[in-house]
């Protein structure tokens, strides 16, 4: 039996309340990174092509992350509550996963290109 802590609707209060400070925190660490690189005079241009490619990969599942994360947060349920715990756990891990291995892939990128 479920634990009342995981039920299906202290979950999706949870998700909900939780994913719109995550998505918060996902947007501005995206804004923050890009932004200082954007001014530091940093483009993906001066990659080499394997390293843009990857910097572009990793940069659209960061968009796509923030995508599902922030609808994970979004407080409207599809149909009903159960369904509704399934689908926002499902994106919010997803979500949480590629906004990882997106951030990574697009900074090693970063860190493989030339210096300054």
């Amino acid at each position: 039996m479920t634990h009342d802590l995981m039920s299906p609707e202290k979950n999706v209060q949870r998700i909900m309340w939780t994913g719109t400070i995550w998505f918060v925190a996902a947007v501005g660490a995206s804004a923050i990174t890009l932004g200082l690189l954007l001014s530091s005079g940093w483009r993906p241009a001066l990659l080499a092509k394997g390293l843009a490619l990857l910097w572009w990969i990793g940069a659209g599942l960061v968009a796509v992350s923030i995508g599902l994360i922030g609808w994970s947060g979004c407080p409207i349920l599809e149909v009903d509550v159960p369904t509704a715990d399934r689908n926002k756990t499902r994106t919010m891990q997803l979500g949480t996963m590629l906004f990882i291995v997106g951030g990574a892939a697009a900074m090693l990128a970063v860190l493989l290109g030339p210096a300054g």
